[in-house]
């Protein structure tokens, strides 16, 4: 069975029966039926030798079009609550070849709708556009499949009456994909790479900058993936990862993607975060990044968000191109109580020359590091400088 051709599949086949009127869930449903219904019959070899007829060579789409349309009448006819809808029921479209319009966009902006919650949208836009399974998120997210199960279901009501009459929100589109892209990996989906292909086609259906620009954003930060943890599961710091085991094929198509973007001259966060990665994949070893202009590209991010976070990696970001002195500066004007904060202040006390602050500071971000990877690199580094205070200035 041809999986990948089934998740390719399943939100243009969503979308044809939205468009044909029926209601979000249950067309939804109608569309997993037809799921199951096509592993059930397509044989696992769809060449033409195979002896098997149930693969519809020539149209996979309308195949399962056809039987998600002949699902969804089925449950409309059975359900005596939904006599209104039979009317439509009859007006069933004659046979005939599916239309070549891709409606993925809609779906998207549905999945985004305002009125759900952030979680609830992501979990929306991996079921119906992703096409994973609810098992597939529920692992991918670490919690019990039937607790998933509830909530996408309160997502399809949420959103069961919206109608595709108004245009979305690319905005909310675009940080929805995020999200799924920072979720990054666990069970046996890869959230960020999945983020990466749902933005790809995200990319091909509308042509926006910030859209290029957050495909960029994820590529030059999955380009360092395979470098970000040691063996033991560790954290490893930008600073100390090793370089020449990047994926330079990514990194130059985020460039490139980059560059298009940059060029239209309508700069978003996304481009402008993707520029930073961007001047840090260019470096060749740490000590040859370029701060002075991550700064400046932290400034527009800064005038373009006015976000606390933002302002906060920009004060590491002046610790390094002015100094440590004045990364504590910038640092002061900040909510003590910002996340990373104060892992933030230790290393900049670090760097300044105060390993006794920074050691106090390093075990007091492990406390409140938000996860074990986390917690345990900040304690390492609180013990490396109270052992190198234990021994001595001479004995180093």
């Amino acid at each position: 069975m041809d999986e990948a051709l089934l998740r390719s599949l399943t939100p243009n086949v969503l979308a044809v029966l939205v468009r044909r009127g029926a209601d979000f869930a249950a067309a939804e449903d109608a569309v997993q039926d037809a799921l199951v219904e096509a592993v059930r019959v397509w044989p696992a070899d769809p060449s033409p030798s195979s002896s098997s007829r149930g693969y519809p060579m020539r149209d996979p789409k309308g195949w399962l079009v056809t039987v998600a349309w002949r699902k969804f009448l089925d449950q409309a006819r059975a359900d005596t609550a939904r006599r209104r809808r039979e009317e439509r029921v009859d007006e069933e479209p004659a046979a005939g070849p599916t239309p070549g319009v891709d409606d993925t966009l809609q779906l998207y902006f549905l999945c985004a709708h305002p009125s759900l919650t952030p979680s609830s949208a992501v979990a929306l836009t991996l079921r119906a556009v992703g096409g994973l399974t609810t098992r597939q998120i529920a692992q991918a997210y670490l919690v019990p499949e039937a607790t998933m199960a509830q909530r996408i279901s309160r997502a399809k009501r949420t959103v069961s009456g919206v109608r595709f009459d108004r245009p979305g929100d690319v905005a909310t589109v675009l940080r929805v994909l995020y999200l799924v892209f920072n979720e990054g990996y666990s069970g046996d989906i890869d959230l960020a790479a999945e983020a990466i292909r749902l933005t790809r086609q995200l990319a091909a259906a509308i042509d926006h900058p910030e859209v290029a620009g957050l495909l960029a954003l994820m590529l030059l930060h999955h380009a360092r993936r395979a470098t970000r943890t040691a063996p033991d599961g560790g954290l490893v710091p930008l600073a100390e990862q090793d370089r020449s085991r990047w994926d330079t094929e990514a990194i130059a198509e985020g460039v490139k993607i980059l560059q298009a973007a940059l060029a239209r001259d309508l700069l978003g966060e996304f481009q402008a975060q993707a520029a930073i990665a961007a001047l840090h994949a260019d470096a060749l070893t740490a000590e040859e990044t370029d701060w002075v202009q991550i700064v400046e590209w932290y400034d527009e991010l800064v005038r373009l968000t006015d976000s606390p976070v933002v302002r906060l990696n920009r004060a590491v970001a002046v610790g390094e191109a002015d100094g440590p002195r004045a990364g504590l500066v910038a640092l002061a004007a900040l909510d003590d109580s910002l996340p990373r904060h104060t892992a933030v202040a230790a290393y900049l006390h670090e760097r300044d020359g105060d390993p006794a602050t920074a050691a106090r500071l390093y075990a007091e971000a492990a406390h409140k590091a938000p996860n074990l990877a986390e917690r345990d690199h900040l304690t390492r580094q609180a013990a490396r400088l109270n052992a190198s205070s234990a021994r001595g200035p001479g004995r180093r």
